[in-house]
Formats: structure tokens, C-alpha cells, sequence
């Protein structure tokens, strides 16, 4: 017993270590297709040697301060994490009409869609510290969207998670080629999915093969993860604590099995 107690002390020590370690952050530049783009990297110097990763996507917004305080956040917790940059150069907005014209631009062809996504990750893929074998990738809303086309396009990660993003059933995919388990956190109050979506997506997902989950948080709008969503002055958009924890959480059981 005394053994047990003096393992979790020194296990509790080496957390407050961890937590009060330096992160390590950089604006990275890289290109795809000739665009210019800066992703946001963090890792936590307490852990060495090669570790687990996760890529981020940013919302329609685009690259800004809440994807970067996710990277952080992740960065803490043990992994290499990196936000990619789906527009270029690092621009990121709050009017709904520029965020809807930028996204619409990306997600208008799937192919480049998917590959301006690939080159985020191949940025972090070729980062010294990073486990090639035990990539994830996580998003939110336009970026939810984007972390599925990954999966569809066959990308080697593990697996991905959609938060508040938009539910693409896999239509025209090779689905024997796709290689990530897939965790869809949806809010069950989201006005932008419509009635019928959601059964129309489980049964597309069912006959597809895939290894799939869909997680629904009652009461919770889109955006439901973001503390500056009420602000953005859009109805459909809400902060939800309570969802954001829990979706969390279940992110943090999923990366434990796919990431193990």
C-alpha cells in the first residue's frame, strides 16, 4: 500500500511538472499550390522524446486566437499539436459574410479541399518530435468538415474529430482506403443540420463500413465548444460549457483507443 500511495504521489508531482513546463510555440510557413500559408505549433518541452500529435482545424474564422489556444491546450497535455491554415498567410476574420466566402472557396473543390489540408499535416508529420504512427486530427465547424475530408481522402492518421462541423457522409469515397476511426461531436440543438440529417448520415455511415461514432449534446447550437461565439452576433452560434467539457472529454477516450 505504501508503494501504491508513494507511485501516486510521485505521479501527481510529475503532472504539476508537466503543466508548469515551458511550451514550445512557433508560427510556421509553409505552401501548398503555391499559396503562401502560416500554420501555429506547440509542444510541451516537459516530454521528451517522439510523441503523439494532433493537427488542428480552425472554423470558417479562420486561423485565430481560439484555434491557437487549442493547440496550446492539447500541447499541454503531452502532444505535438499544429494548426494548419486553410485560407492563407494566417488570415482569419470576424464577419460571417468573409468567413462564408473564404470556406466556400476551399470546400467549392474537394480534391484541393483535401489536399490543402494534407499539406497542414504533412507539415507536422516531418516535425522531429512527432510519432508518425499516432497522428489525430480534430476541427471545428468548417474545420469538422475538413478533418472528415482528410479521413475520406485516405490520409494517414488514426483518427479525427468533427466538432460542430458538418455531417459528410462518405458519397463517392473509396472507403476501403480510409484508414481513421471517425468521432463526430454534434450538437442536438444545431440549426444548421436539418431534420433528417442526421438519420440520413447514420445510415450512409452504417452501410459504409467505417469505424464511426456520433456523439449528440442536448440543448447545444453550433459553435457550442467556442467562448466567443456569442459574441460573433449570429443566433445559430452559442457557447455551451457543459458540451464543451463533455466533448472533451469523449475526445480524450477516443484518442486514448485510436492513439493508444
Amino acid at each position: 500500500m505504501k508503494i501504491r500511495v508513494f507511485s501516486m504521489v510521485l505521479a501527481m508531482v510529475l503532472i504539476g511538472s508537466a503543466v508548469q513546463a515551458e511550451l514550445y510555440r512557433k508560427v510556421v510557413s509553409y505552401q501548398d499550390d503555391g499559396v503562401k500559408l502560416q500554420g501555429y505549433l506547440a509542444y510541451n518541452d516537459f516530454f521528451k522524446g517522439k510523441r503523439p500529435a494532433v493537427l488542428v482545424v480552425h472554423e470558417w474564422w479562420g486561423l485565430n486566437h481560439y484555434a491557437r489556444s487549442r493547440v496550446e491546450q492539447l500541447a499541454a497535455m503531452g502532444y505535438v499539436a499544429f494548426a494548419l491554415d486553410m485560407y492563407g498567410e494566417g488570415k482569419a476574420t470576424t464577419h460571417p459574410s468573409q468567413a462564408g466566402e473564404w470556406s466556400k472557396q476551399i470546400r467549392s473543390n474537394v480534391k484541393k479541399w483535401q489536399q490543402r489540408a494534407i499539406a497542414g499535416l504533412e507539415v507536422l508529420r516531418k516535425h522531429p518530435k512527432v510519432d508518425t504512427a499516432r497522428i489525430a486530427a480534430i476541427g471545428y465547424c468548417f474545420g469538422g468538415a475538413t478533418v472528415q475530408q482528410l479521413a475520406y481522402s485516405g490520409a494517414d492518421v488514426k483518427g479525427v474529430v468533427s466538432f460542430h462541423g458538418s455531417l459528410l457522409p462518405p458519397v463517392g469515397v473509396r472507403t476501403e482506403n480510409v484508414k481513421a476511426s471517425i468521432l463526430i461531436c454534434h450538437g442536438a440543438a444545431d440549426p444548421f443540420v436539418k431534420e433528417g440529417q442526421i438519420e440520413e448520415y447514420a445510415s450512409a455511415m452504417e452501410k459504409s463500413g467505417l469505424d464511426w461514432q456520433l456523439i449528440m449534446y442536448g440543448g447545444a447550437r453550433h459553435s457550442f465548444t467556442n467562448p466567443g461565439a456569442d459574441k460573433m452576433g449570429m443566433d445559430a452560434l452559442k457557447y455551451s460549457k457543459s458540451a464543451d467539457q463533455r466533448s472533451w472529454a469523449d475526445m480524450k477516450v477516443f484518442f486514448a483507443e485510436v492513439l493508444r
